[in-house]
């Protein structure tokens, strides 16, 4: 079942095109990571899924429902947490977190407290004395003490020291064990590798990348790294090798996929003493795309 479908959206700002029919799938019990440079329509597509603002065309449902007539009916089970969180200056965090958990259905205090001490709040301060990071604890707080059946995160560890960051993905990793579904808009890839189940890249409002982190790595170079008993440089000639160094006899380099096989037959030529493969990374991916968004700018 898919807790999330997005078919053909497209948002339009006047002239301006957000969103160009972008696609979006996330099914029950998945962790879905939406990632994208500034400006490329993530939180455009957020707030459509919220109901904040109505797409153009295209159709987005969240539950199986219509993301922007049955908006009421679909928050009573969705957890949202924005990178930058608005509070109730008077109020001290344990009172705006268990007003949140009110509006949600409820108060579970064992689920809340543990959480509280988790992140190492003090609820009992007025929101307005909270910095950033401790704003931020007290929306991821009021989320994952919830019962909701989705929890969409809008670069929600903005602000949390490396200790705290850690303590959100043991959430996310609990939610997901509880059968819940994840929708992870960040800027931090590492996050996203490490916690999401499929990825989808956003560029210039539309959809260029959809799938596993398996599946979407045959579309970039692996990292290799040798050390050889004769010297090896003329591989810096080798079809489908790029950004070849050599520093003290250790040569770095990357490959096309389509190239692997050759480079490797090519590279046993010189009497490998050790030798270190690596598969791309999300990072590699990302970039990938944004240089080439990038240099076709400048061009």
């Amino acid at each position: 079942m898919n807790m999330i479908e997005v078919k053909g959206v497209t948002k339009k700002f006047g002239k301006f095109t957000a969103l160009n029919g972008i696609d979006l799938e996330v099914k029950k019990g998945e962790v879905y990571g939406f990632i994208g440079p500034n400006g490329a329509g993530k939180s455009t597509t957020i707030r459509v899924l919220l109901g904040i603002i109505q797409a153009t065309s295209g159709t987005a449902t969240i539950f199986g429902r219509d993301a922007w007539k049955d908006a009421v009916e679909i928050h009573r089970k969705v957890a949202y947490v924005p990178g930058d969180v608005n509070l109730w200056e008077n109020l001290t965090g344990g009172e705006i977190i268990d007003t949140f958990l009110k509006l949600r259905g409820g108060i579970n205090k064992k689920k809340r407290d543990t959480l509280i001490e988790k992140f190492q709040l003090d609820p009992r301060k007025k929101a307005g004395t909270y910095s950033k990071g401790n704003r931020q604890k007290i929306a991821l707080i009021a989320a994952f003490a919830s019962d909701a059946d989705l929890f969409i995160l809008d670069e929600p560890t903005s602000g949390l020291d490396p200790l705290m960051e850690n303590m959100f993905q043991q959430c996310v990793e609990e939610v997901k064990y509880e059968g819940k579904c994840v929708l992870l808009s960040s800027h931090i890839l590492s996050e996203v590798e490490q916690l999401c189940d499929r990825v989808g890249i956003i560029r210039k409002g539309e959809m260029i990348e959809s799938g596993t982190l398996d599946e979407l790595r045959h579309l970039t170079r692996t990292n290799i790294l040798i050390e050889t008993e004769k010297s090896a440089a003329v591989l810096s000639d080798q079809p489908g090798i790029h950004q070849f160094t050599e520093e003290d006899g250790i040569y770095s380099f990357q490959v096309d996929p389509e190239k692997l096989s050759d480079v490797m037959q090519k590279v046993s030529e010189f009497g490998v003493k050790r030798i270190e493969s690596t598969p791309p990374t999300l990072e590699d991916l990302f970039m990938r795309h944004y240089q080439t968004d990038s240099a076709a700018e400048k061009g």
